[in-house]
């Protein structure tokens, strides 16, 4: 069982993860195929990938045509972070609960003194 001071630093050191993320943003990254027909072929060819990122907004699925490779690597490290910060924020949220019933058992275990 760890002790309060053990769970505080705990909790700080994932405050100070969370404080390293500079960049970040949800979503993921999808490749595209386009058919494209040609003149004379019976089968289209098959064009791509095109790289976009898609996210939920407001409700709604928004994507963005990413058009380098180096806006691709960018946006897959983003997605990294902002999973690495969700991560961090169950971690967080666990050790917050594991402390607070820590500091009402002292509390508890410190009641009234009765007369004897």
């Amino acid at each position: 069982m760890d002790t309060v001071q053990q769970l505080e630093r705990r909790r700080d050191a994932v405050l100070e993860q969370m404080g390293s993320i500079r960049s970040m943003r949800s979503g993921t990254v999808n490749e595209q195929y386009l058919k494209v027909p040609h003149k004379g072929r019976p089968e289209p060819k098959l064009c791509g990938p095109y790289f976009l990122l898609t996210r939920k907004q407001a409700g709604r699925t928004v994507s963005q045509r990413l058009t380098s490779l180096e806006q691709v690597s960018t946006a897959r490290a983003d997605i990294a972070a902002h999973k690495r910060f969700v991560e961090l924020c169950k971690q967080f949220e666990e050790l917050t609960g594991q402390l607070g019933q820590l500091e009402r058992a002292a509390i508890g275990g410190q009641g009234k003194k009765r007369r004897s």
